[in-house]
């Protein structure tokens, strides 16, 4: 009889080159049989190789993040530009004192009320840290993910896991391990499957080591739960917004395309039966031109829409819905052949501003006004 892990490859992978181990109960806490293999996943962290493995954000692509060349592993992997930095992972506040000249007490206060959790701090670097991996910056990404197979795995490494996303570059973020192997299979030694992430998209990036506190890249953790806890304002780096910013990026996802599939992503805004009448409108030009089209779009409209391939999720109020889907539904306009892909616009306020921030680096920076 077929073992229930060599059935699960299968049904994966017709043939996998990559090294997968699937949790036995995402849901629950890891077993023994679960910690002794993310364990031997580690050693190949250790040993330069690549794991990627499961966060509560997306799928991350692991790398030692104190050896350069592990490092470079990770971008060409990837196809990344090397001037993008890398995330490091850790699991354990006391790992800062390593990587970082300092720890700013707004660190502090930030870790002890979102770590482990979906959070990125930008810290000045130490010398410890290769500029492989912080994209030849004097600064450092970090990060404790609040996911037990990643606190596994960071321990069994080591202690610092340098991690992007496990999808090449400029395709849409991995949220199960089926698009992990889509991308890396053959080009990782391992994966290890998790089942699908809780939130969908990635961390929130916030920069303590610049003239002004600010957000680097939207994420679950809102501007305004920043500011409570610091008792400052904080805002997002208008530079998100200038699809011609030259600026050198600081963090992942600041300047080139991203998260983008194979189609041209259209957001529309505006009020939601503008918006509606505006993609019919496309959709039919979409016809007119033999365009294989597409629709992400609320629940209660997805009856609503003559597209090719239409996926929904939520209300247009429930960013927290949408973004929970929005990589998988990229990746399934891909797989179903989709050349142009309208989206609605879901709320852009709080956790709507990361979603927003997404589209717009799936679409080049560009909408259209209903």
């Amino acid at each position: 009889m077929e073992s229930s892990q060599a059935l699960y490859l299968r049904t994966v992978k017709d043939i996998v080159d990559t090294q997968v181990y699937k949790i036995e109960n995402p849901e629950g806490p890891l077993t023994e049989h679960d910690k002794e293999k993310i364990g031997e996943f580690g050693l190949i962290i250790k040993r330069g190789g690549l794991v990627a493995f499961p966060t509560e954000t997306v799928y991350g692509l692991g790398g030692d993040a104190l050896n350069a060349s592990s490092s470079e592993k990770i971008y060409a992997a990837k196809g990344r530009p090397s001037d993008n930095p890398l995330i490091v992972h850790i699991c354990d506040m006391k790992d800062l004192e390593r990587i970082t000249e300092d720890i700013p007490e707004d660190a502090v206060k930030l870790a002890e009320r979102f770590w482990p959790g979906p959070l990125t701090m930008i810290l000045r670097a130490s010398s410890a840290v290769p500029r492989r991996t912080t994209g030849g910056l004097d600064t450092v990404a970090v990060r404790m993910p609040d996911n037990p197979s990643a606190l596994e795995l960071i321990r069994a490494a080591g202690g610092y896991i340098a991690a992007p996303s496990a999808n090449l570059s400029g395709k849409p973020s991995p949220t199960t391990a089926v698009y992990v192997l889509e991308d890396m299979n053959g080009r990782i030694d391992a994966v290890i499957d998790g089942g699908e992430n809780d939130i969908g998209i990635e961390s929130t990036i916030i920069d303590l080591a610049g003239d002004k506190i600010q957000v680097l890249r939207p994420g679950y953790i809102t501007n305004k739960m920043l500011s409570d806890v610091l008792g400052i304002r904080v805002e997002t780096d208008p530079a998100l917004l200038d699809p011609g910013c030259s600026k050198r990026p600081k963090a992942p996802g600041m300047r080139y395309r991203h998260y983008a599939p194979k189609g041209e992503v259209i957001p529309v805004r505006g009020t939601p039966e503008k918006v509606y009448e505006h993609i019919c409108q496309g959709l039919e030009n979409a016809r007119k031109s033999g365009l294989r089209s597409g629709v992400i779009c609320s629940a209660d409209n997805a009856s609503r829409y003559e597209a090719d391939i239409v996926r929904h999720a939520g209300s247009l109020d429930d960013a927290e819905a949408a973004a929970h889907v929005f990589y998988t539904a990229l990746r399934d306009m891909d797989d179903e052949g989709a050349e142009i892909i309208y989206v609605e616009n879901f709320t852009d306020l709080g956790f709507g501003e990361a979603l927003w921030n997404r589209l717009l680096k799936s679409a080049g920076s560009k909408w259209e006004e209903a």
